[in-house]
């Protein structure tokens, strides 16, 4: 076979990761990927830049250079990757290495096994299995402002020098879930999971009410505004975050929406505990303290009451400070996965997720709890 038969593969990893770790599994990705390239005809390049912008920027600057493009590491690499050929047609391969690794695990793709992951990559681009997953897209309305990806600092040190405008492929996280996802950045555990639940226990017994204006614009129905001062508030397209919580576990991957999920109220004791005890599996919207919404498009500003929300996170990077707008970008992602994969996520459907609705007491319409 010659190398034109299935063209050329982009590799970009995070070399600084787990102190230095990550570069030695960076070298052994390409290596499996160049011997799987001499058998099966395409070339590998590395794009791997010094910092999440500098790598994105590669990526972008030599897209006529590759046909897929390979991420390995978390969902910060995920992030990295949804921007850089997010609505171009061009195949991305996941190596999921993170500590969270929650949009893979949401697909089913092998987790923490370079090999297999490899393996899987290779054999999807042979047979050109993929699928086709939405996207959110976050940009600046007048006065928001980005933040540096990797590190949350600010950008020029001045308000509207940096604007939004950055794809996510899991979840938009504004508050308790962004300062959970922050705090587990910055813990020494060695564990991703246990990272992630040592700082729900920490944050919890920090909640805050953060206030937010939303505009939103339903699947079905005319725009809404509102007032929410609440802890939580998460736009989401996948259903996992914190390394297995399922927060969001009415999501499809490849419907065109999105999902608003806030906490109604500050929550009591009983209620924290009810949901950390269904965060690891699909019932935590079963939980009354929660409100959910399917939405095509939010505007989320400063509400007049509550606390400040912190900087908000996607795919466990940092992005910015409100106000922004976020639009549900219908099946703008290709991602490399075994044919079983797309076989798997293609059965889900809004049945299921209608009947899911139901067993937990919810209007399938509205998100609203029926009367028990």
């Amino acid at each position: 076979m010659s190398q034109e038969q299935h063209g050329t593969v982009a590799v970009i990893g995070n070399p600084t990761s787990d102190k230095g770790r990550g570069a030695k599994i960076d070298a052994k990705v390409i290596a499996l990927l160049e011997a799987a390239g001499a058998r099966h005809g395409f070339g590998v390049i590395d794009l791997t830049g010094t910092s999440f912008d500098d790598s994105l920027a590669r990526a972008r600057a030599e897209t006529d250079r590759y046909g897929y493009l390979v991420v390995v590491g978390g969902d910060g690499m995920i992030a990295l990757g949804a921007n850089a050929v997010g609505n171009s047609g061009k195949p991305l391969g996941i190596v999921a290495i993170g500590s969270g690794n929650d949009f893979a695990r949401g697909l089913r793709l092998p987790i923490d096994r370079v090999d297999v992951a490899v393996d899987g990559i290779v054999g999807a681009i042979v047979r050109g299995s993929h699928l086709d997953v939405d996207m959110g897209h976050v940009v600046s309305l007048p006065g928001g402002r980005a933040v540096e990806p990797s590190t949350g600092a600010e950008i020029d040190g001045a308000a509207g020098e940096a604007p939004i405008d950055r794809y996510y492929a899991g979840m938009l996280s504004c508050g308790l879930d962004s300062s959970i996802n922050d705090r587990a950045n910055h813990s020494h555990m060695p564990n991703g999971t246990l990272r992630y639940l040592s700082a729900v226990l920490v944050e919890l017994t920090r909640l805050r009410s953060y206030g937010y204006h939303v505009r939103v614009t339903p699947v079905d129905g005319e725009v809404e505004e509102m007032d929410i001062v609440t802890p939580l508030l998460t736009v989401a397209n996948s259903r996992h975050i914190g390394g297995g919580l399922q927060v969001s576990p009415y999501s499809l991957f490849a419907d065109g929406q999105l999902d608003l999920i806030w906490l109604n109220h500050m929550p009591s004791l009983p209620e924290c505990a009810e949901a950390v005890s269904k965060a690891y599996g699909d019932r935590l919207l079963s939980c009354r303290v929660f409100g959910w919404r399917r939405i095509r498009e939010i505007e989320i500003t400063r509400a007049g009451e509550g606390d400040e929300p912190p900087v908000f996170m996607a795919d466990g990077e940092y992005v910015g400070h409100l106000p922004v707008r976020v639009t549900a970008c219908d099946r703008a992602l290709r991602v490399l996965v075994p044919p079983a994969v797309a076989a798997e996520e293609a059965r889900r459907t809004d049945r299921d997720v209608e009947a899911m609705l139901r067993r937990d007491g919810r209007d399938p319409a509205t998100g609203a709890f029926t009367e028990r």
